[in-house]
């Protein structure tokens, strides 16, 4: 699935909140400053401790995310089809704190590195923002559920709510 047009109508398909308000020459334009990227099963593309000099949009299939603790591998998430992986490290330049690791049956990826970013956001500035408001989705969302999962633990462990 290299060809451009197959990968732009992928993208409206599995990726509908970052497209919604692109048009369809947005989309291919977008797609030309992306690489595609078939990950196997269980491999690993992005690992501990490097700075992620480029971020993923999950096209088909899911992506694992693991911690490692005390030499251990935790299972820490799912991102699924739709979704971005990898941006954390790639906008605030620290090293990766978890693995990321294809699911079962692989994944279809479009990968945009820092070069090809930079030249997004001074060459196409409409797609480059609307790209950096999925980007905030994307975290707005990661935080919003980590908040929830913190509160969900704490009532657990201390069998009340927050007073």
């Amino acid at each position: 699935m290299t060809d451009s047009a197959e990968l732009a109508e992928k993208l409206k398909e599995s990726c509908k909140d970052f497209v919604a308000s692109m048009t369809h020459k947005e989309i291919e334009t977008f797609i030309d400053f992306t690489d595609f990227m078939e990950v196997g099963s269980k491999e690993v593309f992005a690992e501990f401790g490097e700075v992620g000099d480029q971020f993923y949009l999950v096209i088909e299939g899911n992506v694992r995310l693991f911690r490692e603790e005390a030499g251990h591998e935790i299972d820490v998430g799912n991102i699924g089809t739709g979704s971005l992986v990898g941006e954390m490290s790639f906008f605030d330049r620290l090293p990766r704190t978890i693995r990321l690791r294809a699911g079962r049956n692989g994944v279809k990826l479009l990968s945009i590195n820092r070069s090809m970013y930079r030249r997004l956001t001074f060459e196409h500035p409409i797609i480059a923002v609307n790209l950096l408001e999925f980007v905030v989705l994307s975290l707005d969302k990661l935080v919003r559920s980590t908040s929830k999962d913190i509160s969900s633990l704490h009532t657990q462990v201390t069998g009340m709510g927050m007073r």
